[in-house]
C-alpha cells in the first residue's frame, strides 16, 4: 500500500515536469491535465474501491491501511517543508511497524492483547495499566530481538509544571568524558560502538561472502541487527542510569543547548554519535519532569572561555587543553569542569530574570524569591 502510493505521487509529479509544448524524448507518463494531484484524502477515499479490484486488502484492518497512507503524507510534507528528504519505495521487511489508532474498548486482557484483523494475541505485560488510563492507541513493532506492543494511554489529568527549587548543577557534555558536573563529579564516557567494531565488520564481511537471499544471508542480517540493538539497549540504559543519578541530589539541572548537526560532522563524528548526547538529553528531560527536578538549556556560546570565579574571558583552549587556568584570579579546575560552572550560573541568571526559585540557605543572597513568569 505504502509503495503503490508512493509510485501514484511519482507519477503524477513526473507527468507534470514537462512544459505543456513539449514531451521528454525519453518516456512521458500518460496522465490527463484535469485529473487532481493524489493527496492524503484521495487516496484514503480510493481505498474502499481498491478493496474491492484486491480482496487481500479486506485482511487488513482498515485504520493500518490508512495510518500507511499517512505516514506517507508525513513524509511528503517534511519534505516540502525541509527541501530533501523525498520518500523512497520501502523494501521487504523495511516497513517494520503499524498502529491500530483507535479502540473502543481496551483491548489488554489479563496476558492478552485483542487487535482488529488479528485476534487475541499473548504477550508479555511489563507492567499493569494504572486506574484511570484508557489505551487510545497500539503501535505494533518488530525488532530483532522480537514483536513488541506500545500501547499509547490517555488520562484526564493535570501535571503541574515543575518549578525553580533546591540545590542547582550544571554539567558539560564531552568526548573525553561523557559528562563534567559543576560540583567536581566527571562522568567516563563508555565506547558503546567503537568497542563493539571489530565484531560488527566481521559480521558484515561474513554477510559480503553469502549469496544475496539466501537463508545463511539472512542468519547474519539477523545477527547484525540484533548487535545494533543491543549497542542501543546497552546505551539506552546508561542513559537512564547517568539521569537518575543526576536527579538524586539536585532540585535544578541545567545543560547547554548544543547544535547537535554540527556535532554529526568532521573527524569526531563517529564518536559523538556514539555518546548520543541529543538522545541523553531527551532522556534526562523526561527523568527530571517524571522525578520533579527543574530543567533547562541555556547558551551553549564561550562557556570554555569564560572563567566561573571572576567572569574574566581567558581565550580559546585547544582540544589538547583539559586543565582552566584563569591568569585574572589564578583559579584552576578542569576545563569540562570549569564550563559546568559557567552553566549553572547561566541557568541561576535565567531562573532569576523571570522564574520564582528556593534554594538552599547557605547559598545567601541566591535564596532571594524572584518574580513569578507568566506561563
Amino acid at each position: 500500500m505504502y509503495n503503490y502510493a508512493l509510485a501514484e505521487r511519482k507519477d503524477w509529479m513526473n507527468s507534470r515536469k514537462c512544459p505543456v509544448t513539449a514531451c521528454s524524448i525519453r518516456q512521458e507518463y500518460i496522465i490527463p491535465a484535469d485529473v487532481p494531484y493524489p493527496d492524503y484524502y484521495k487516496q484514503q477515499n480510493a481505498l474502499t474501491e481498491a478493496k474491492k479490484r484486491i480482496p487481500e486488502l479486506k485482511a487488513v484492518h482498515s485504520q493500518v491501511l490508512q495510518d500507511a497512507l499517512k505516514r506517507l503524507d508525513k513524509s511528503f510534507k517534511f519534505y516540502t517543508e525541509r527541501g530533501f528528504g523525498f520518500p523512497r519505495f520501502k523494501k521487504f521487511g523495511q516497513y517494520r511497524s503499524f498502529v491500530f489508532p483507535q479502540f473502543k474498548s481496551n483491548p489488554v486482557n489479563g496476558f492478552e492483547i485483542k487487535l482488529p484483523k488479528v485476534g487475541a494475541m499473548p504477550i508479555n505485560l511489563h507492567r499493569p495499566i494504572p486506574d484511570g488510563f484508557e489505551v487510545k492507541q497500539v503501535r505494533i513493532v518488530f525488532k530483532p530481538s522480537g514483536w513488541y506492543a506500545q500501547l499509547i494511554l490517555q488520562a484526564d489529568i493535570s501535571v503541574p509544571d515543575v518549578m525553580p527549587h533546591g540545590e542547582p548543577i550544571g554539567i558539560d557534555l564531552g568526548l573525553e568524558k561523557f559528562l563534567a558536573v559543576s560540583t567536581g563529579e566527571l562522568v567516563e564516557r563508555p565506547r558503546f560502538f567503537v568497542n563493539l567494531q571489530s565484531k560488527l565488520r566481521w559480521l558484515q564481511r561474513q554477510l559480503r561472502n553469502k549469496k544475496k537471499g539466501s537463508a545463511n544471508y539472512r542468519k547474519i542480517q539477523a545477527k547484525i541487527r540484533q548487535l545494533h540493538e543491543h549497542i542501543y539497549n546497552v546505551r539506552r540504559e546508561f542513559h537512564f542510569l547517568t539521569a537518575h543519578k543526576l536527579c538524586d541530589n539536585a532540585g535544578m539541572i541545567f545543560a547547554e543547548d548544543l547544535n547537535l548537526k554540527a556535532t554529526r560532522r568532521g573527524m569526531l563524528a563517529k564518536h559523538c554519535l556514539d555518546a548520543a548526547w541529543g538522545s541523553f538529553l531527551e532522556i534526562l528531560k523526561w527523568v527530571c519532569w517524571k522525578r520533579g527536578v527543574y530543567f533547562a538549556q541555556v547558551d551553549p556560546n564561550r562557556t570554555s572561555q569564560t572563567c566561573p570565579q571572576c567572569g574574566a574571558q581567558t581565550g580559546k583552549k585547544e582540544l589538547s587543553e583539559r586543565v582552566h587556568h584563569c591568569h585574572e584570579c589564578g583559579y584552576t579546575t578542569d576545563r569540562d569542569v570549569a564550563a559546568a560552572q559557567v552553566v549553572v550560573q547561566r541557568g541561576l541568571a535565567f531562573v532569576a530574570d523571570g522564574q520564582s526559585v528556593r534554594l538552599p540557605a547557605e547559598e545567601g543572597c541566591l535564596g532571594t524569591p524572584f518574580a513569578k513568569r507568566s506561563r
